[in-house]
């Protein structure tokens, strides 16, 4: 009997020892030097992201089984990613996280399979997936096996796209083909001064098209988030971050099958604000912030803008109302005007269909005096961009409410959730204009003769504008033509969206049966 519990205690031992080697990643000094550099380590990002106690590993005795070029002196537990599953605010979530410590968090066989087991497991069960990316690349002693991993993963983050949702962290070096997974993913956070992204280095950019770039200038968080638009966020450090995938996870929910996710809270329905009234100025070319509408119809005031440093004038984010979490599009006055151009056209399709593919409703808030003109819009494709914008809204089958607030001109009113385009509520402000274009312009094309031929061409020109904007520049014939379902006062606003959301909430709508449809990209 003695003998035989000294055997079960020598294996038990056993286990718990290659378990502490496993937990000890890449060793004291690698753990340090990677603090040293403002960032933490694997598991320590975990612990901060996860509530407490409720992560459960999986593989940590995982190694590679490569020989050559070294690698069989250089062999660790884990193999360089910490992978599991645990709770955020008591939502299940698998989590991925690179070691750098540990042969530089480069990626081959066993690393990307790692991955791949946990991508697989979300997908049965219905949960989301984040990734906590701090990798050197491939690792170059596997060589197309590595290759062969890293396509692995990326077939699996498209399989899953519209399905979970995808978050990824860049939280250390995303280079080369590590980059394509994060950008099939549904938000990308970086994170400042200690991350950085790009499919080909500052050495070869030098080499071939002799540009003297660094790592941060090249592929920089700032550069991703204000603009390429490939980073939705851009934070100060590792605990921004992992903060911020908590707040982003409150608003999604687990996958495509399950509702929109509600909060209580006791901000009422029924509040009122005299302040927006009077929030759209009397002058039609006069800017303001649509911010502040949104705040003051959100629920708390709380909005969580996603993108907010590129594209600007045009303003996309979550905000909960009633409770529920609500996706926002919104044009921004104070920027451009408002204008619609190719990257807000772009920014505001991907929200869209990502709000679409996860049953959360859609409030647009509308103030577009039309698509940017110029050579450069014309030339870089703004027909082909702004039709993703059209193409988003028109196959989009959640819940779709608009409110306009001032212009709505010309093609940009038909695209912004427009009745026409399967708008379910579209309501408009006593201070909107819905036409064609604007009152100097029209009447610049209608009576271009009238205003020649007169004696005074100035003054005929303005009594003509006049004229035009007291008949025409105001939402009354849309709404005598059923375009708009409401002329609301502004101030009662957050309670007629919460009444008619809530009407929606059991809204069907459904696309025709397809493979998928052709998107312009």
């Amino acid at each position: 009997m003695n003998n035989n519990k000294q055997i079960i205690d020598e294996k038990i031992k056993k286990m718990y020892d290659l378990q502490s080697k496993a937990l000890a990643g890449g060793g004291k000094d690698r753990i340090e030097a990677q603090h040293s550099k403002g960032k933490l380590s694997a598991r320590e990002r975990i612990d901060m992201l996860v509530d407490s106690g409720t992560f459960r590993e999986i593989d940590m005795l995982v190694h590679h089984h490569s020989n050559e070029f070294g690698l069989d002196k250089q062999v660790f537990y884990t193999d360089g990613v910490v992978t599991g599953y645990g709770n955020i605010n008591g939502q299940k979530v698998f989590v991925y996280s690179q070691d750098f410590t540990i042969l530089g968090g480069s990626l081959a066989a066993e690393h990307g399979r790692k991955i791949c087991k946990i991508m697989d497991m979300a997908m049965k069960v219905g949960c989301p997936v984040i990734g906590l990316n701090d990798s050197g690349g491939a690792r170059v002693q596997e060589g197309v096996i590595s290759l062969g991993a890293y396509a692995d993963i990326f077939l699996r983050n498209t399989l899953a796209s519209g399905v979970i949702p995808q978050i990824s962290v860049i939280m250390g070096p995303c280079a080369g083909g590590a980059v394509y997974s994060p950008a099939i993913t549904d938000f990308i956070i970086m994170v400042k001064k200690s991350s950085y992204m790009f499919v080909t280095g500052p050495k070869v950019v030098k080499t071939v098209t002799h540009e003297d770039l660094t790592s941060e200038d090249l592929g920089g968080a700032d550069v991703h988030a204000s603009k390429s638009g490939v980073a939705h966020f851009a934070v100060e450090n590792d605990v921004e971050a992992l903060d911020l995938v908590k707040r982003i996870m409150s608003f999604i929910p687990a996958n495509n099958v399950d509702e929109s996710p509600y909060s209580d809270n006791d901000d009422p329905i029924d509040r009122a604000d005299e302040a927006l009234n009077y929030i759209v100025p009397a002058n039609p070319n006069q800017p303001y912030d649509m911010r502040d509408v949104i705040h003051k119809i959100a629920d708390q005031q709380d909005f969580l803008e996603v993108h907010k440093d590129y594209a600007q004038n045009i303003i996309v984010g979550f905000i909960r109302l009633g409770g529920r979490s609500t996706g926002v599009i919104a044009n921004q006055p104070a920027v451009l005007a408002g204008v619609l151009d190719i990257d807000s056209s772009k920014k505001a399709a991907r929200f869209i269909r990502f709000c679409d593919a996860f049953n959360i409703p859609i409030l647009t808030f509308e103030d577009v005096p039309g698509f940017m003109p110029g050579a450069h819009q014309e030339w870089n494709a703004i027909i082909t961009n702004g039709a993703k914008l059209l193409y988003a809204y028109c196959e989009a089958t959640v819940p779709k409410i608009t409110v306009i607030t001032r212009k709505a001109y010309g093609g940009a009113y038909d695209v912004m959730n427009s009745k026409h385009i399967r708008g379910d509520f579209n309501f408009a402000w006593p201070t909107s204009e819905l036409a064609v274009m604007g009152a100097k312009g029209a009447v610049e094309i209608i009576f271009k003769r009238e205003i020649d031929s007169a004696d005074n061409s100035e003054a005929k020109e303005e009594e003509l504008i006049s004229e035009f904007t007291e008949k025409f520049a105001n939402p009354y014939i849309a709404a005598s033509y059923g375009y708009i379902d409401e002329v609301i006062e502004p101030k009662f606003t957050r309670q007629r969206l919460i009444e008619a959301f809530n009407m929606l909430e059991n809204k069907v709508d459904r696309n025709p049966p397809k493979k998928h449809g052709n998107i312009p990209l």
